[in-house]
């Protein structure tokens, strides 16, 4: 859309329509002192003295284009081709919102049935839909699923899920009538061994994590069973990005999977935006928040896309709605159809398995130091979490004196004063800066 601002002309003429003879007239009721605020600013600048204050603002941060990044706990400096930016921003996909009218919008929505069905592949799901705002609240979203369709209101959540995606769905659910039962970790993993105890045929769902917050790998299949006998669901959240090298959840027996799109095309972006992604059994299709686009033919024959469901308020009778997800981050999910179409299933495969070895080369190097261990002693993917004879501050300060972004501390999720620091390593990383990491811990053990 042109920018095309009103001439003198447009404006008195709008003024008069009004009975105003002045711009001014529009705010005579505001008080004075408001309309002319004694303000020390500066000179206005040009656009080109503008853009170079900016910049030079912009250079006090430090950010993965500066500097080797080991930062986890949720946001992972992963490679994203050129190729997902130029097709990203082409004007035709560069919005987000839902397409009311199929007939005008058959790109955008052949774009999210092909975002739908490369995550129902990835997950080795039915289906999934077209995504929602973030992994937390698509955690959230899940349970409020997995309690519609059971008609039940008891969950148990494994502790190992990431703080802050609990935290969301503590919000999600205050108010509800839900009561919440809590899987300790043992050990940095699930302890599966209480789920007899804390299972009951009230149970709607068990929540888990695989890789977990802590990086590890959980071994979920030998509680398939016992949630079956009392009617549960079982609901994993995943990393996407593993998935190229662990086995999907799908194929271990879960009933709802979901995630964080973040590690699949999409940069870090100081915290967002990224999207949510679900993806379940075909029989729970009519329970999914948000909505999905399907494949249908118009009356020629011809192949055609729209949205076949659609559960928010909006769309049905309000009391049949399943959520309240509106506009979705649909340029966000595109990126991931992007990225996956240009990896391809090896490519993928490849990438997420350097990613696995180079953490092993990197935690069996930090190992080596003096005061230095892995504080839990679990299979892990490509993050795992380190006890440190020294604070984590320290070691991040040490870190970013040689140009380094270090690990995640834990002090602010319930391990303060523990030295716990959580290191992830992505396809990126190369031996160089692995080898400098450790150089820098070795002057602090």
């Amino acid at each position: 859309m042109d920018y095309t601002p009103h001439t003198a002309h447009d404006i008195q003429s709008m003024l008069k329509e009004i009975g105003l003879s002045s711009i001014e007239g529009l705010f005579k009721h505001l008080p004075k002192e408001l309309l002319d605020p004694d303000i020390d600013l500066n000179k206005g600048l040009s656009e080109f003295e503008v853009m170079s204050a900016v910049q030079k603002l912009a250079r006090k941060n430090t950010s993965v284009t500066d500097c080797p990044s080991f930062l986890g706990g949720g946001l992972y400096d992963h490679y994203i081709p050129p190729a997902v930016d130029a097709i990203a921003n082409r004007s035709e996909f560069y919005t987000a919102y839902t397409p009311y009218q199929p007939e005008a919008s058959q790109g955008a929505l052949q774009a999210m049935i092909e975002y739908q069905t490369a995550i129902a592949k990835l997950t080795q799901m039915d289906i999934a839909n077209a995504s929602l705002y973030d992994g937390s609240s698509a955690l959230a979203e899940a349970v409020l699923m997995a309690v519609e369709i059971t008609g039940k209101s008891e969950i148990i959540v494994s502790d190992t899920i990431h703080p802050e995606w609990l935290e969301v769905l503590d919000t999600y659910l205050s108010g509800r009538d839900i009561h919440v039962k809590t899987i300790p970790n043992l050990g940095g993993e699930s302890d599966f061994s209480q789920i007899k105890s804390l299972i009951s045929d009230d149970t709607a769902c068990l929540c888990i994590a695989n890789p977990n917050f802590f990086g590890v790998i959980e071994d979920y299949r030998d509680i398939k069973k016992e949630l079956e006998a009392h009617k549960a669901l079982l609901l994993v959240a995943t990393y996407p990005f593993s998935l190229g090298f662990l086995e999907p959840p799908g194929t271990w027996g879960a009933d709802i999977v979901i995630g964080d799109g973040q590690s699949l095309g999409n940069y870090m972006g100081f915290g967002g935006p990224h999207y949510g992604f679900l993806a379940c059994k075909m029989e729970y299709v009519r329970k999914v928040p948000g909505r999905i686009v399907g494949e249908t033919e118009d009356r020629n024959g011809k192949k055609g896309y729209c949205l076949t469901f659609q559960t928010r308020e909006q769309h049905i009778r309000r009391e049949k709605a399943t959520s309240n997800i509106c506009s979705n981050q649909a340029l966000i999910a595109l990126r991931t159809a992007i990225y996956l179409s240009i990896l391809g299933e090896e490519g993928l495969q490849e990438a997420s398995t350097l990613a696995y070895h180079k953490a092993h080369y990197l935690q069996k190097e930090i190992c080596k130091l003096s005061g230095f261990h892995l504080h839990f002693d679990k299979p892990f993917y490509n993050e795992f979490l380190v006890k440190s004879p020294v604070s984590s501050d320290s070691i991040n300060e040490a870190l970013m004196n040689e140009g380094i972004i270090g690990g995640l501390s834990l002090d602010r999720f319930g391990f303060e004063g523990q030295n716990l620091m959580l290191l992830a390593v992505t396809e990126k990383r190369t031996k160089d800066e692995m080898d400098r990491l450790a150089q820098v811990l070795q002057k602090l053990a």
